[in-house]
């Protein structure tokens, strides 16, 4: 059965709290336009978890949406920090968990394993045992060696942006795939929003990258990640990016929004 569903419709699988997943890297294949639409149903509360947060996490943040942030970079590469982010976390407006790559990939590995945690001998000796109080160490019952237990992951909904997928869901992910197969795996709903839309897995051109078994919906969204990139169809709008930063810089960051959610 197709899984094509509207954007609008899309966003409706986020509730007010859950934990939101947004998949790409950087300024790269970010789920844009789900998240304007986001934007415009106001669904907040929001724990965005992330390997790295970008332009429209960003937009979350100082839309007030977000009470939470999971990421172990939040920024726009050449472009500087994320402003709304910085000013909200210095301020102590938002609740930062301290992530690392080990921790992310760690507690998302643990989630497809069916268990509550994933040993592992990152983070031993480091400080951030002592800000993360949920994370515990171990004893290994055949080596005797101290581990750190890396406590499980499930996001409640991850938006993945892709290039190319079909009605069911079958999907690939040309270029950097960062952790999203990860959180479309994971994740109690995924949403793929694709440039481009075929019938069927054999019409994909390619090694599938994401199943349909684990997609809830799926969005046909030309230009989806704009003004982020995605390879090889169309380069990051850095000029964008730009505006956005010199915006926030004069504290007009209600204007920009206002201008962003009118555009399509």
């Amino acid at each position: 059965m197709s899984k094509i569903i509207t954007l609008r419709e899309a966003t409706l699988l986020v509730r007010p709290g859950d934990i939101l997943a947004l998949g790409g890297m950087t300024l790269y294949r970010r789920p844009v336009a789900f998240v304007r639409e986001l934007l415009r149903q106001r669904v907040g509360e929001l724990t965005l978890l992330e390997l790295t947060g970008g332009f429209e996490s960003d937009l979350l943040v100082g839309a007030g949406l977000v009470r939470r942030v999971r990421t172990c970079y939040f920024g726009l590469e050449t472009f500087g920090l994320a402003p709304m982010f910085t000013r909200l976390a210095s301020s102590g407006g938002l609740e930062v968990v301290e992530e690392t790559e080990a921790t992310i990939a760690f507690g998302l590995r643990a989630t497809l394993a069916g268990v509550g945690f994933m040993p592992g001998q990152g983070l031993l000796g480091t400080d951030i045992l002592a800000v993360r109080p949920d994370i515990e160490l171990v004893t290994c019952p055949y080596t005797r060696r101290q581990l750190v237990a890396f406590p499980a992951l499930r996001p409640d909904v991850a938006v993945v942006h892709c290039q190319i997928a079909d009605r069911n869901g079958n999907a690939r992910l040309l270029g950097n795939k960062a952790i999203d197969r990860d959180i479309a795996l994971t994740a109690n709903r995924t949403v793929l929003t694709a440039e481009h839309i075929v019938d069927s897995p054999a019409e994909l051109g390619g090694e599938i990258d994401l199943l349909g078994a684990r997609v809830t919906a799926v969005v046909e969204t030309p230009g989806g990640a704009k003004p982020t990139s995605c390879f090889p169809l169309y380069p990051l709008a850095s000029l964008e990016i730009l505006d956005y930063v010199l915006a926030c810089q004069r504290e007009d960051f209600a204007s920009y929004l206002e201008r962003f959610l009118g555009s399509d």
